[in-house]
């Protein structure tokens, strides 16, 4: 999908795509599916009938079954307004701002909330780290490297182009040390540590489409990965596991967690059943699904960046999980200190 224009406003997004061969005939509302995941199917009817969809050259507003033609421009505008709250089972989803780690005239490390995108993206516009900081700053911020929209943690991003590109080869050539935090569900049949070096990749017509499969690492299907699991504590209800990907792949720890029987807390779509993911999206989730996931979004969380020849930034647990763990008795302080002094004895 060739993106021929774009404008973002703190209040509305518009977007200008070219429909390609490939999608030559598709029925609107696939095409925007396709590329659109993160919108229901709802929202996108929705967005069609309301003439926010534009085909240009032919009468709006469209229907869904409106085919589409190649090389065709299609202009999609979306209001800030427009958004609907996110919730979780009912309960507001509650929006944090992001911490400062670290600052400087080259670029600055946040500690990002959970449902805070790195950029704009999808059904999830204004709400994200490039835009939020722009409006901090007062001036143009580039993104160096993405973490899921429920991830929290650490994050860099450049304030100028040429620091952008640097950081952003150190990541590409994988020069750079991460580590992630999980709160997981209590599994005692797992041996640690855990070495994941199964390769990453979509099956087709599989649901939820955006799930990633493990194929072995002699496999010529999906994408070479690797990630080390390390448990750090045990509690009676669940697991602190630090992960150590060496590889940058799309939800790279979740899948690999998945694959070995590890299951975060919170997470829709790497569970025991992955279509927890897809009701939830559509408005049809079952009460069990809310006792599988215990809280609202993944705990996964980017606790440790360490750049060559450079400081090293840590991410303290954030807010959402910190009171999580509290209610669990847990003292976040001493867990934090331990896992400082976990880090030190492997760096």
């Amino acid at each position: 999908m060739a993106i021929l224009e774009k404008k973002f406003t703190s209040t509305e997004y518009f977007i200008k795509y070219r429909v390609e061969p490939s999608q030559n005939n598709l029925r609107l509302d696939q095409y925007l599916q396709n590329h659109f995941q993160s919108f229901s199917r709802q929202q996108i009817k929705k967005k069609i009938v309301s003439g926010q969809i534009k085909i240009i050259g032919r009468p709006f507003p469209h229907r869904p079954s409106t085919k589409v033609k190649e090389y065709e421009e299609v202009e999609i505008t979306t209001k800030s307004s427009d958004l609907i709250d996110e919730k979780f089972f009912g309960e507001e989803i509650k929006l944090y701002s992001p911490n400062t780690l670290f600052e400087n005239d080259k670029f600055i490390v946040i500690n990002k909330p959970p449902f805070m995108s790195t950029h704009p993206t999808g059904a999830h516009l204004f709400f994200c780290a490039t835009v939020f900081l722009e409006e901090q700053l007062g001036h143009k911020v580039y993104s160096i490297h993405r973490l899921d929209r429920e991830t929290s943690g650490a994050m860099i991003l450049g304030k100028k182009p040429k620091v952008t590109s640097h950081y952003t080869e150190m990541f590409e050539e994988r020069k750079v040390q991460k580590v992630y935090l999980l709160i997981t569900h209590k599994n005692t049949d797992l041996n640690f540590p855990i070495i994941a070096k199964e390769r990453l990749g979509d099956k087709t017509d599989f649901i939820p489409r955006n799930f990633h499969h493990c194929y072995p690492e002699e496999s010529n299907e999906g994408k070479s990965a690797e990630t080390h699991f390390h448990l750090v504590k045990e509690y009676p209800e669940f697991n602190i596991i630090l992960a150590f990907p060496k590889t940058g792949r799309q939800h790279q720890i979740r899948a690999h967690a998945y694959h070995y029987g590890i299951y975060l807390l919170g997470d829709k779509l790497y569970n025991t059943d992955p279509m927890i993911f897809s009701r939830f999206k559509d408005g049809e989730s079952l009460d069990t699904d809310k006792e599988n996931l215990i809280i609202n979004r993944q705990a996964l969380h980017a606790y440790y960046l360490k750049f060559p020849n450079e400081n090293s930034y840590t991410a303290p647990i954030f807010s959402d999980l910190e009171e999580f763990l509290e209610s669990k008795n847990i003292d976040v302080v001493k867990l934090n200190e331990e896992l400082q002094g976990y880090l030190k004895n492997i760096f």
